[in-house]
C-alpha cells in the first residue's frame, strides 16, 4: 500500500473514531477539522508521527467546539 493510500485510510479511521466519540458534532465539521489539521502537518519532513499529530490536533479542536 502506498503512503498516500495508507494516509487516506488512516484519516478516514480518525474521522470515524471522532464521529463515534463526538456524535453531536456533524461529520462535515469533523471532516473539515481533520482536513485542516492534515494541511498543517502534511508537508513535514519526518512523516512518522504526522498522522498522530493530525489526530491529536483534530481531537483538541473538536473538544473546543463541544465545550463552547
Amino acid at each position: 500500500m502506498r503512503r498516500n493510500d495508507e494516509e487516506r485510510l488512516h484519516l478516514t479511521r480518525v474521522i470515524d473514531g471522532l464521529q463515534s466519540r463526538y456524535p453531536d458534532v456533524s461529520r462535515d465539521t469533523i471532516d473539515e477539522v481533520v482536513r485542516s489539521a492534515h494541511s498543517r502537518f502534511a508537508d513535514r519532513k519526518v512523516h512518522d508521527f504526522v498522522l498522530l499529530l493530525i489526530e491529536r490536533a483534530a481531537r483538541e479542536k473538536i473538544q473546543e467546539l463541544v465545550v463552547s
